[in-house]
């Protein structure tokens, strides 16, 4: 019987297994596991298991030169968008020995440089970023430094990192053309702010939308924030600033879309009778808003997963190329779109 005051080691799950400690380093560590036939793996596990062994990380790290930690930067941990792609992150890293360490930037360029210093001062082995701005000197500098960094959802001007996304642009034609077949010829989008690429990328896949649907007028407005407040704020000044009101409402993201349904009930309107509204990413209570939200579902969870995947693989073979992958979005049609009004 193991004494349960003895930290169970290495040796332990060797003599337990009946193998030798080199194997089992490898067949608990998902990154060599395929150098051990399954049988002598699978004996090794059921060991480690039996005798509660937990890896020690800190010594992998001493003899690999890596921390195995991950720094994940983000830019609004109140924003539901973001808690999904999170737990996608660490579902890929936890089982490889990885630890994120995550940092919230308030979509602050300042805070984003102090949060990247601060996680690069821990010595972490490579970054998720989810906080890009188009501009960002801070990421710029950890690019010269050779930083292993993986953009999310959000590119950083003209940096070479990977960058892993929705295909936001077809999200955008698909929500045109549902409501251009439900009969809406005055379409608004408001846009998120310019120095974020999703802004820019949405807001030109709206405008050529439009333009090659026949009938269709769609104009383009920013709101100062990806937020509730700006998105009723930037409604607000359409309703009161604008003769030809717009019969549906293509938002930046949900957060907005919750501001344009605010503001409609403040002045007295009606979505969908009025005017229709259909928002983007499909956050967790998307479905439970009043009406329930029209919105472009993103996969969240995949995203973060396969951030994580193309960064571990950087880090791995000490080489990183600037590839793009796009994930597939889906319209999911809920009660807050409608025929347009007479």
């Amino acid at each position: 019987m193991i004494d349960p005051l003895h930290r169970v080691t290495i040796d332990d799950v060797a003599s337990r297994a009946g193998v030798h400690k080199a194997t089992v380093s490898r067949a608990l560590n998902a990154r060599t596991r395929h150098q051990v036939n399954a049988e002598t793996a699978a004996r090794v596990a059921e060991a480690a298991a039996a005798l509660g062994y937990v890896p020690n990380a800190m010594a992998r790290g001493l003899r690999t030169s890596n921390s195995m930690t991950i720094g994940v930067i983000i830019p609004d941990l109140t924003n539901p968008f973001f808690p999904p792609i999170v737990r996608g992150i660490e579902n890929f890293l936890q089982p490889r020995g990885y630890t994120a360490l995550l940092a919230n930037t308030d979509d602050s360029e300042v805070i984003e440089r102090a949060s990247l210093d601060s996680l690069l001062g821990r010595r972490v082995d490579g970054l998720v970023v989810a906080s890009g701005s188009l501009y960002s000197s801070a990421l710029t500098d950890a690019h010269e430094a050779g930083v292993f960094a993986v953009m999310l959802n959000r590119d950083a001007g003209g940096l070479p990192y990977p960058l892993v996304t929705g295909n936001d642009a077809t999200g955008i034609a698909a929500a045109v053309t549902h409501l251009a077949e439900l009969g809406h010829r005055r379409i608004l989008h408001i846009a998120g702010p310019a120095d974020f690429s999703t802004s820019g990328t949405r807001a030109d896949a709206f405008r050529a939308a439009c333009s090659s649907t026949k009938g269709v007028s769609g104009t383009v407005v920013e709101a100062a924030a990806l937020s509730v407040e700006a998105g009723n704020q930037t409604m607000d000044r359409v309703l009161t600033e604008r003769r030809a009101r717009p019969t549906a409402v293509i938002a930046g993201n949900d957060l907005v879309a919750l501001g344009v349904l605010r503001s409609l009930r403040s002045h007295g309107l009606s979505c969908p009778n009025d005017v229709s509204v259909v928002g983007f990413n499909d956050i967790e209570f998307a479905q439970d808003s009043n009406p329930p939200l029209t919105t472009v579902h993103v996969p969240m969870l995949e995203m973060g997963t396969e951030a994580a995947r193309i960064l571990l693989e950087a880090i791995e073979n000490r080489v990183q190329e600037p590839v793009t992958v796009r994930l597939p979005v889906s319209l999911i049609v809920r009660g807050s779109t409608g025929p347009a009004p007479a």
